[in-house]
């Protein structure tokens, strides 16, 4: 016995310095020797611990089994880790339970004494269910993904197949499992593949890993159909994987088809409308120049021999013919818009205005102002001159008032550039304002005033060419202001802008 306390004050001191926590017990169970570390763990630092029985260290639902467990073992003592397969729990002196690990040794066999030593494993048996919620919500995601997801080894065999992929293909997983992943690939294709992966392993350069690439696939029932194709690499240990997200495709071929057809109708639709507009300008335009010059004949040879009436007769004849002219010229002007493209150059804007004001030829009761500082655009130049001549011949031709005022200006908002026409002539009633913008639209008759009814419709498409867009604002007997948008910036045809004042 003195042996014993001898060892035993050795044994304290050795537990004492030691970081893990242990204890000493003897047959019956009783703990003879705690450590600090054992004591605080359990919430006895006040050293009551020694001479309790170890089973008030177990939850009490436990005790029972443990007290047969702990017998067992003093039947057969050995070193082993008491309750091997199966959880075991430790209860702190406040009550509360948390997952332990024990390790046994015998001591001795006379007396019987046993060392156990504990592990706290709470913050193991957190993270294990940390993974396995991660490893939930990525089975998860992995199940319900749309795209098809196959990972192989690097050998090039199939290990998993997603829901997805088993749809796409026809293989359930369990059938494409442990079969090369050229299965899913046509014949022109699993060669090639299978080099490729060799190539890698041996040389480590990357001409599919990584890279999306659009390929060909097998379904089980030998249809093929394109898909693409996404491969990353990924390391499982010591163990190098390969994971392929595949997208079935063959509806966006088949987009990309149709619009190639329907660019090849546009692009045929175009050259025919290119040749009628051409065919229509000679054969319509020479027999008109050929009436026009017999009408003016009549008119002025044969002028004695016509009344009031038939003098009118030719008047409107003559007018119309030239109408019939204009309107050819306008048509083809519309359909070169967008076709025929011009150089963009810079524009500036006041000496382009004083140039198409002058060509107009205003009356004398008619005063068109331009506001100074318009800017400069870079952009087709006949274009815009198309669209301001358009908008200030309208306002100069319906002017109804004796003094005539059309002025000609812009701002910059939004990062547009807002420009205007305004007049104060009679003005248009607002549920005219999108048919103005129609082709072949007028609102005065024709015999009074000489229309074609392009005009409008040829601004609206130029300025829609540019990404802008175009309005009117009017009041009946007061006038009104036209008004058309370009971006500031950026806009195709347009790259850069700067104000200038009027020459």
């Amino acid at each position: 016995m003195d042996n014993f306390v001898m060892e035993g004050r050795n044994l304290e001191w050795l537990l004492a310095a030691a970081s893990d926590a242990m204890l000493i017990a003897d047959h019956t169970g009783k703990i003879l020797l705690a450590n600090p570390a054992l004591c605080t763990l359990f919430g006895y630092d006040d050293g009551t611990l020694p001479g309790q029985p170890v089973e008030v260290l177990v939850p009490t639902s436990l005790r029972g089994h443990h007290a047969a467990l702990r017998n067992t073992y003093v039947e057969q003592p050995r070193p082993r880790a008491m309750g091997a397969g199966m959880e075991l729990s430790g209860v702190h002196r406040d009550g509360r339970e948390f997952p332990v690990e024990v390790s046994l040794s015998p001591l001795s066999a006379d007396p019987p004494l046993v060392l156990a030593i504990v592990h706290d494993i709470t913050r193991r048996k957190l993270a294990e269910a940390a993974l396995q919620e991660s490893e939930a919500r990525m089975r998860a995601v992995f199940d319900s993904v749309a795209d098809a997801i196959i990972t192989i080894d690097e050998a090039g065999i199939i290990e998993r197949l997603n829901p997805a992929a088993e749809s796409l293909f026809g293989y359930p997983e369990a059938e494409a499992a442990g079969r090369n992943v050229s299965l899913l690939m046509p014949a022109g294709h699993r060669e090639r593949h299978d080099g490729y992966l060799a190539h890698y392993r041996a040389t480590g350069e990357r001409k599919i890993i990584g890279i999306g690439r659009e390929v060909e696939g097998l379904r089980k029932d030998g249809s093929i159909f394109p898909m693409e194709l996404t491969v990353t690499e990924m390391w499982l240990g010591t163990r190098r994987m390969f994971t392929g997200v595949v997208r079935d495709i063959s509806q966006r071929k088949q987009a990309e088809q149709e619009n190639r057809q329907l660019m090849q109708e546009l692009t045929s639709a175009n050259e025919e409308l290119t040749n009628f507009a051409y065919v229509v300008s000679h054969d319509l335009k020479a027999p008109l120049r050929g009436i026009g010059s017999l009408a003016d004949w009549l008119a002025t040879d044969y002028a004695q021999h016509f009344n009031e009436e038939g003098r009118e007769h030719m008047r409107l004849l003559i007018n119309r013919v030239h109408r019939m002219g204009a309107l050819i010229d306008g048509i083809l002007q519309y359909s070169r818009v967008g076709r025929v493209k011009e150089a963009r150059v810079p524009v500036a804007l006041s000496r382009m205005l004083a140039d198409v004001v002058d060509l107009l030829a205003p009356p004398h009761n008619i005063q068109v102002t331009v506001q100074p500082d318009m800017p400069t655009l870079v952009l087709e130049p006949t274009r815009l001159q198309q669209v301001f001549h358009n908008l200030i011949s309208n306002a100069i031709k319906y002017m109804d008032k004796p003094d005539g005022q059309v002025t000609v200006g812009c701002t910059e908002q939004d990062g547009h550039w807002r420009f205007f026409v305004a007049d104060n002539g009679p003005g248009i009633e607002a549920r005219h304002f999108e048919r103005i913008f129609q082709l072949f639209q007028t609102l005065a008759p024709r015999d009074r005033v000489e229309s074609t009814g392009v005009g409008l419709a040829l601004v609206k498409k130029i300025v829609e060419m540019y990404q802008g867009s175009v309005g009117v604002e009017s009041v009946i007997g007061q006038g009104s202001t036209f008004w058309f948008t370009l971006p500031a910036g950026g806009a195709p045809g347009q790259t850069g802008k700067q104000h200038e004042t009027t020459e």
